[in-house]
């Protein structure tokens, strides 16, 4: 398994243009996460593939305009940076702490 760290402009369509590179090849993607990083977006992807397809993957992302980087790694050594709330926080309680 690689997983992929790729770093775009947000534009419309970018996203959906990634994602489909993956899909036209039929790659299961066991885990996609997209967030906003600073002031550009980052996608990052779990998927099954051979040294070939990578090739594949990282030209077809960097033909796309709004692709401004592409990472890969293990997937076991990719360390995920996510921003989910902490366990037991309801959404009624953060927006009583936004208000507060």
């Amino acid at each position: 398994m690689q997983a992929f760290q790729i770093r775009y402009r947000n534009t419309q369509g970018t996203l959906m243009r990634i994602l489909n590179a993956v899909s036209r090849r039929g790659l299961d993607m066991p885990s996609v996460y997209a967030e906003a990083a600073d002031q550009d977006h980052q996608v990052m992807l779990v998927l099954e593939v051979n040294p070939k397809q990578v090739g594949q993957l990282y030209r077809e992302w960097y033909a796309i305009a709004d692709v401004l980087d592409v990472r890969s790694r293990s997937a076991q050594a990719m360390e995920w940076t996510t921003r989910h709330p902490q366990a037991g926080v309801t959404l009624e309680d953060q927006r009583a702490a936004a208000r507060a």
